[in-house]
């Protein structure tokens, strides 16, 4: 054979090989399509939680449980063969009304139009109208100010907004109940100016008066708070100073509708002062506050700092959350961090429920779905079950709870102390 010949013979031989590489590799290539039920679908979801502010124990709580719920509930879809992953993404507010909207409105320039958070009442209010008019669906899960005190009048204005914690027209009855079943008969009520603690002053004040405990006076601080509060605490002094002369030492109250800056207060107050000589109550802003521990254990166990807060001693679900957390940080979660987990849960849920009929996160169907598919979370049609007790909701999209757990400082630790029964409006004492 000539060289020509030889030349034609090789090409013709590759060609063929060519030719049946690709013959081949074509069966290869259909093969590696992603059939489209294994598409993920992210649910992208905001997470507003105070970091570095006054309710940082809590905040810094939330982060933690919501990471663990993002987590629990992928593993859900993932176990039932859905596409839906949660994505994160979480902004620091400092629980401060205007970094809050701030925060929302990037959020929102980034296509997230779901959100757990934020915490506090003074950020709800303060969002509310903007989160109205973009449908932008949020779930507080520690937000307890009175609708009223949000300026809305009528549910309907408050669609877009639940929150999974009861409001404080529930936690004033059980507050002037736990001054009753103490021997109060006299009050100076202190507290931070926001909707939140002026809604707790208010309904406080006359849950007080029905049970003939006198509110000598208030005594309101700026929001953000100051860093002195001794001026403050003169005012509390001399208060108390006239309420011991018609009362005993055992019949008089400091109450304290403050976050995490009671620990500020008290740190303010002399040794000698007759504020040490009084019981403290507090609320659900300052219950298991990890800074009343670490600055002012002594003081807060001389005054006790009797605190309410919306909680639940759970089931498995709980225990399984409990271990978790614990491997991830240590300790255990709170009342505000369990309202979180199942906040997140609740609004993944909904949204891969809604995108399975629309094909989007149709953000109107979605607040529609929250207390629907909060109730059949509750009862178990997923399989998992809140970590925080059932999941009931009023018309306002507020939930409604049966009990609220007391606690107090005792030997320079909190101690739960008891429980209040909304059935009956009475403490059942450890």
């Amino acid at each position: 054979m000539g060289k020509g010949n030889m030349k034609f013979l090789i090409i013709g031989l590759l060609a063929l090989v060519f030719i049946s590489g690709c013959a081949q590799s074509a069966p290869e290539e259909a093969s590696e399509e992603v059939p489209e039920a294994l598409v993920e679908i992210e649910i992208p979801l905001g997470v507003l939680a105070d970091l570095s502010g006054p309710l940082t124990t809590y905040g810094e709580d939330i982060q933690t449980t919501v990471t663990i719920a993002s987590e629990d509930v992928n593993a859900y879809f993932e176990n039932k063969g859905m596409p839906y992953r949660v994505k994160l993404y979480i902004e620091d507010t400092k629980v401060d009304p205007k970094i809050a909207l701030d925060k929302v409105m990037a959020l929102h320039a980034k296509g997230i139009k779901l959100i757990v958070g934020p915490m506090g009442s003074g950020e709800v209010k303060n969002i509310l109208p903007y989160i109205s008019s973009n449908k932008i669906v949020i779930a507080s899960p520690s937000s307890t100010a009175p609708p009223s005190f949000l300026g809305v009048t009528k549910p309907d204005e408050k669609k877009f907004a639940s929150r999974f914690v009861a409001g404080d027209a529930f936690q004033t009855i059980a507050i002037a109940k736990l001054a009753q079943d103490k021997g109060v008969k006299g009050v100076v009520i202190t507290h931070v100016a926001n909707a939140w603690g002026a809604g707790l002053e208010e309904f406080g004040k006359s849950e007080f008066e029905k049970l003939g405990i006198e509110v000598k006076s208030s005594v309101e601080y700026p929001d953000p708070a100051p860093a002195d509060f001794t001026p403050y605490v003169a005012t509390l002094e001399s208060t108390v100073e006239e309420l011991l002369e018609t009362n005993s030492k055992d019949e008089v109250a400091v109450v304290a509708f403050s976050y995490e800056e009671v620990g500020t207060i008290l740190a303010q107050v002399d040794d000698d002062s007759v504020l040490l000589t009084v019981i403290w109550i507090g609320c659900d802003g300052t219950a298991k506050s990890q800074k009343v521990i670490d600055d002012v254990s002594d003081k807060a166990s001389l005054v006790k700092l009797y605190s309410t807060v919306s909680e639940t001693h759970g089931g498995s679900e709980l225990n399984e959350l409990k271990v978790k957390y614990a491997a991830r940080i240590g300790g255990e979660p709170k009342s505000y961090g369990l309202n979180a987990y199942d906040s997140a849960f609740v609004i993944a849920i909904a949204a891969a429920e809604v995108f399975d009929i629309y094909n989007e996160f149709n953000t109107d169907e979605i607040a529609i779905s929250v207390p629907f598919v909060a109730e059949k979370y509750s009862a178990g049609d997923y399989g998992p079950k809140p970590v925080s007790g059932a999941l009931n909701f009023d018309v306002w999209l507020d939930r409604a709870v049966t009990e609220y757990i007391i606690y107090s400082v005792e030997d320079q630790n909190w101690k739960e102390s008891g429980v209040w029964e909304f059935k009956t409006n009475t403490i059942n004492w450890n």
